[in-house]
Formats: C-alpha cells, sequence, structure tokens
C-alpha cells in the first residue's frame, strides 16, 4: 500500500475530503512542528507537501510518519546527516513552484522574518509560530511583504481561543467590565529553562521567558483588553540561575540545561501603558522562587474584574458583590487550541475569511514585547512604544 501523507491519512477513507485543498510546506519541522501536523490531521483541507529543516532526523520523521516523500525535504542530506543550507526554504520555492500554496513556519525566532518575506513575495500564504519575529523591524517587514503579494499572514497565537478567554472577550462585548483599566499577566516558573533547542540563546530568540512564554499570556490578554494601542514600557530583567553550573543540577522537571550559551534574562517584570488610559504589568520567569508554576492574568475594569484561566467575573448584581464562576467551558486540550488556529488560516487562505491573529495583531502584541526589553536596557526607565 503507497504511503499516506498527512492529509490523507488526517480522518480516514471514510471522511475523504473532496474540495480544494491548501498545499502547505512545513520550514522548521521540529517540536512545535509536530503539534500543527497532528492539528492538520483534523483539517481536511490541508495536504502537507514539503519539508524543510537542517536537520537529516527530523526530515526522516517527515518521510516516514508524515508520508513526505524525500523529493519535497530540503536542508540536509537524509543519508549523511549533513546540512546542506541554512535557507533551504528557497531551494523548496524553486523546487517546488506552484506545487504548494502556503508554508508554516515553525523555526527558531530569529528565523521566522526571511523565510515569510521570501515566500510571501513569491506568492505565498504563511503562518508563524509565536513570537511573530525577533522585533519590530523585522514584523513590519513581513507585514509589507505579505500586503504586496495580496497573501495571508497569520500569527499562532492559540491561547485567545481558550474557552475561558473566549467566554471573557464575550462578556467584555456586553458591556459587562465597563471600561478595563489594569491587566496583571503572569508567566511563571519556578524552574523551567529549556534543556533543547536555542531558548537560552538571546541571538536566536530575542530573549527568554518574556517572548517565549510570556508572549501567550500577553497575546491572550491584549486580545481581551480589546487591543488598545501602547504608548509606553517600562521594566526591567535579571539572569541569576540560568547562567550558573551549580543549578542545572537543582532537581526540576528540565534540569541540565546548557548554562554555557545561556545569555537570556531569567525573569523580567514589565509595565505597559496604553492610549486610553489602561495598565498592563507583566511577570514572566524561566526560574523564579515562586510557590508553583502559573500561567495567568486577572483584570480590573469600572464595572466588573476577571480572573483567567477560570474565566470568573467579579462584578455586583442585586446590590451585592457576586462571583459569576462558568460551569462549564469546553475542551481546551493543545491539540484542540493548534487546531482552532490553523483552521481560521487555512479558511483565510482558501475563503478569504478574516484572520483572528494577523500580521497586525503579531506587530502589536511584538510592540510591547520589545518596549520591555527597551526599557531593560535602558536601566528600567519608561520608553515610547513606536
Amino acid at each position: 500500500m503507497a504511503q499516506q501523507s498527512v492529509s490523507t491519512a488526517m480522518e480516514g477513507p471514510k471522511k475523504a475530503y473532496k474540495g480544494k485543498k491548501l498545499r502547505v510546506a512545513i520550514i522548521g519541522c521540529g517540536g512545535i512542528a509536530q503539534a500543527h501536523l497532528e492539528a492538520y490531521k483534523s483539517i481536511p483541507e490541508v495536504e502537507i507537501v514539503a519539508g524543510v529543516d537542517i536537520n537529516a532526523d527530523r526530515l526522516k520523521n517527515m518521510r516516514d510518519k508524515w508520508g513526505v516523500p524525500e523529493s519535497a525535504l530540503f536542508g540536509a542530506d537524509l543519508a549523511t546527516g549533513k546540512t546542506l543550507s541554512e535557507t533551504a526554504w528557497r531551494d523548496m520555492l524553486k523546487a517546488m513552484g506552484d506545487k504548494i500554496d502556503a508554508v508554516d513556519v515553525c523555526t527558531p525566532n530569529g528565523v521566522h522574518c526571511q523565510p515569510v518575506v521570501d515566500c510571501c513575495k513569491a506568492g505565498k500564504h504563511a503562518m508563524v509560530e509565536k513570537p511573530m519575529a525577533m522585533n519590530v523591524a523585522e514584523c513590519k517587514k513581513m507585514n509589507a511583504a505579505a500586503k504586496a503579494a495580496g497573501v495571508k499572514l497569520s500569527v499562532g497565537f492559540q491561547h485567545r481561543y481558550r474557552p475561558a478567554c473566549q467566554a471573557l472577550i464575550e462578556a467584555r462585548d456586553n458591556g459587562v467590565f465597563g471600561d478595563i483599566l489594569f491587566v496583571k499577566v503572569r508567566a511563571l516558573r519556578r524552574r523551567g529553562i529549556p534543556n533543547w533547542g536555542v531558548f537560552g540563546q538571546k541571538k536566536l530568540q530575542g530573549g527568554g521567558p518574556m517572548i517565549d512564554i510570556g508572549v501567550h499570556m500577553i497575546e491572550c490578554a491584549y486580545e481581551f483588553m480589546g487591543c488598545p494601542k501602547p504608548v509606553a514600557a517600562s521594566a526591567n530583567t535579571w539572569t541569576y540561575l540560568g547562567d550558573r553550573e551549580d543549578k542545572t543540577h537543582v532537581r526540576s522537571m528540565w534540569p541540565d540545561w546548557d548554562w554555557k550559551t545561556y545569555t537570556v534574562e531569567d525573569l523580567a517584570i514589565g509595565q505597559i501603558r496604553f492610549a486610553n488610559g489602561a495598565i498592563m504589568q507583566i511577570e514572566a520567569a524561566f526560574a523564579a522562587h515562586v510557590k508553583e508554576e502559573v500561567h495567568e492574568f486577572y483584570a480590573m475594569g469600572t464595572k466588573g474584574g476577571c480572573d483567567f484561566p477560570s474565566g470568573t467575573i467579579y462584578t455586583d448584581q442585586n446590590n451585592t458583590m457576586v462571583n459569576i464562576t462558568p460551569a462549564y467551558l469546553g475542551p481546551e486540550d493543545w491539540n484542540t487550541l493548534f487546531r482552532k488556529k490553523l483552521q481560521n488560516w487555512v479558511n483565510g487562505c482558501l475563503k478569504g475569511t478574516e484572520l483572528d491573529a494577523s500580521g497586525e495583531d503579531g506587530i502589536n502584541v511584538q510592540r510591547i514585547l520589545n518596549g520591555v526589553y527597551d526599557s531593560a536596557a535602558a536601566g528600567g526607565k519608561e520608553v515610547p512604544i513606536k
């Protein structure tokens, strides 16, 4: 029996899809790409037709697990394991031509911008993992390329699809909170420095926990706020554990990280001011002396407040202070969230529908991230966000 591709195998023969498909190339076939591929199994409009990576083992996985033929794998020699090109997406574009419609970029942060720009210029739609890029300037280049080519560019923000976030946004639209005045965002690990990949290398990632895990809660909270214009940031960052060999042996979920190449922050604390007067405070850490890991935000408004991810609302009813807790919110497993964000992008590419997390959404979140790092680099003084 011929090997099935991810598209034909995704739901089995009984649900074979007969309509137009979006032919997608995966650029960067590592861990996060696997989450994307699992989600694509539930999106019959997608066919995975190519893979790009500098690691031969990852390309072999694309062949063996996901059914992509060797002729459509680029970046490394599968026989020798040798890396053939650091910009193999260009080889892929040249070889595949009009056999692909879109790319899904799952590379390290420092390799987000150029593949997206090149592929958009070639007329391909693009999905790029979070954060959108290393800085605002790169985001602008990516958006300009997509706009000029008339293609869809989406950023991989999935937490806005969590049922609690969706419920709180609906409550906001119904006036439950009044004017949102203050939001507190927390993405803290007690000890969770990744011991794989390049997460500890600033030149490749752009930063540490703020840009890696803080971004998740920031995008979620920012969407809840209604995306007001950020105007100023004040922040500081500290490194006190990640670059110490002795701390790599402390019992934790990911011990023995590469402390020698660790150049990012352990902890970042920031405050963002918005044009409407609202304030967002952010705490993000790979390693902090806290009770437990948390990923959450809470908000205060003129009529009510709330917690995420519980979805609890705090307000007044019938001259009584009340807490309103959802009885049911729905599934929010990783695969469900990834499927929702990817389905939205696929629909945009095939049907021209609006994107929930467009490149313009991505650049606003990037402004917040870079505002934090710019202020920290300036010794903590408030800096304008442009």
